[in-house]
C-alpha cells in the first residue's frame, strides 16, 4: 500500500523558527526534499509579512518550487481571500485554505467569523475553478477547555462540500487528539465522504503524533502530513509543539511494508542539514529519532 507524504516543513515547520531563514538555504532544503523523493510539498503561506516575518518570501518561493518541479504537487497554505490572489499569483495551483473549527482560534489567526471565513472561500472557488482547494479544517479534536465535537467536525467538512470542496485536511492543531478518537472521526468521515481526499495533520505535543498519524492510516487515510524533524507550532497554540517527524513516519511505515516512494537515506541527509543550519533559533519541538544510530542499522 503507498502512502503519500505531504511534507509541511518550508511552511509550518520554519514558521517556528525565530530568526529569518535566508530564502536561499530554504530553497536547498525543498531541494533536498524532492531529492528524497518526496512529491507533494507545502512551501510556503501567503500571510502579511508582519504576522509572520519568517514567510515574507513567500512569492519567491513558490516561484522557485514551481518552476523547477513542473511535475511535483506545490502548494500553499492561505487563510483569506488576499492570501489566495497571491498564491494564484504566484502560478500556486493547489491552495490549502485554512478554518479552525474553534471560533477563537480562527479569529486569532485570521481576524474572520465562521461565516466570513467560508464565504470568502466559496467566492474564490466560484472564481477559480482551475484551483484545487484543501480545507484545512483546523482545531478538529479540540481547543485547550473548547469542546469540539465529532458532530462539528462533519457539518464543517458538509459546509465545505457543499461549496465544491473535495479535498480536507484534518488537524489536530494543538496535539490534543488520542488514537480512540482519531479512529472514531476517521472511520466516520470516511465513510460518509467516499468521493473526497482526506490528509491528516497531526502535531506531537504529548508524544502521539506517529501513534495518531498512524492510526489514520489504519482506518484508510492515505495522505498525511508532517515535517522534516517535527518542526512546527502556530502562534495561537500556546504550549503546542511541533509536527509528526517526516523521519520518524517514513521509518515506521518502511518497518511495517508501506510504500512511500522515499529514499530514507537522503531524507535523513537533508535533515541533518537543515538542524546544522538552523540549529537553535527554531521553537518547534524536534523528534526526530537519532539520525546516526539509524544510519548503522
Amino acid at each position: 500500500m503507498k502512502i503519500e507524504i505531504v511534507e509541511v516543513g518550508p511552511r509550518d515547520g520554519f514558521q517556528s523558527v525565530k530568526k529569518f531563514i535566508p530564502t536561499e538555504l530554504k530553497k536547498e532544503i525543498i531541494d533536498g526534499l524532492v531529492q528524497s523523493g518526496i512529491k507533494n510539498i507545502q512551501v510556503t503561506s501567503f500571510v502579511k509579512a508582519e504576522a509572520i516575518p519568517q514567510l515574507q518570501d513567500a512569492a519567491e518561493i513558490a516561484k522557485y518550487s514551481i518552476e523547477k518541479y513542473p511535475d511535483l504537487v506545490i502548494n500553499a497554505l492561505t487563510a483569506n481571500g488576499r492570501g489566495i490572489e497571491y498564491a494564484i499569483k504566484a502560478g500556486v495551483s493547489e491552495i490549502n485554505y485554512a478554518i479552525s473549527l474553534s471560533e477563537i482560534h480562527n479569529m486569532l489567526n485570521t481576524k474572520r467569523t465562521h461565516d466570513q471565513s467560508f464565504h470568502e472561500l466559496e467566492t474564490m472557488v466560484d472564481a477559480n475553478q482551475n484551483v484545487n482547494f484543501v480545507l484545512d479544517i483546523g482545531t478538529a479534536f479540540g481547543y485547550y477547555n473548547e469542546q469540539i465535537s465529532l458532530e462539528d467536525v462533519m457539518g464543517f467538512i458538509k459546509r465545505g462540500y457543499d461549496i465544491g470542496i473535495r479535498a480536507f485536511d484534518i488537524c489536530d492543531s494543538i496535539g490534543i487528539a488520542d488514537p480512540g478518537m482519531v479512529k472514531k472521526y476517521i472511520t466516520c468521515i470516511l465513510k460518509e465522504y467516499k468521493d473526497c481526499q482526506f490528509d491528516v495533520h497531526i502535531h506531537d505535543t504529548r508524544n502521539m503524533g506517529i501513534i495518531n498519524t498512524y492510526t489514520a492510516i489504519e482506518c484508510g487515510i492515505t495522505r498525511i502530513q508532517t515535517t522534516l524533524g517535527g518542526l512546527g507550532g502556530c502562534p495561537f497554540a500556546h504550549g503546542a509543539t511541533g509536527n509528526t517527524c517526516t523521519e520518524d513516519m517514513v521509518f515506521l511505515l518502511h518497518r511495517m511494508g508501506y510504500e512511500t516512494g522515499i529514499n530514507f537515506d537522503k531524507l535523513l541527509e537533508i535533515s541533518k542539514y537543515q538542524f546544522s543550519r538552523i540549529k537553535g533559533n527554531y521553537s518547534g519541538h524536534h523528534v526526530c529519532i537519532n539520525l546516526d544510530n539509524v544510519k548503522k542499522q
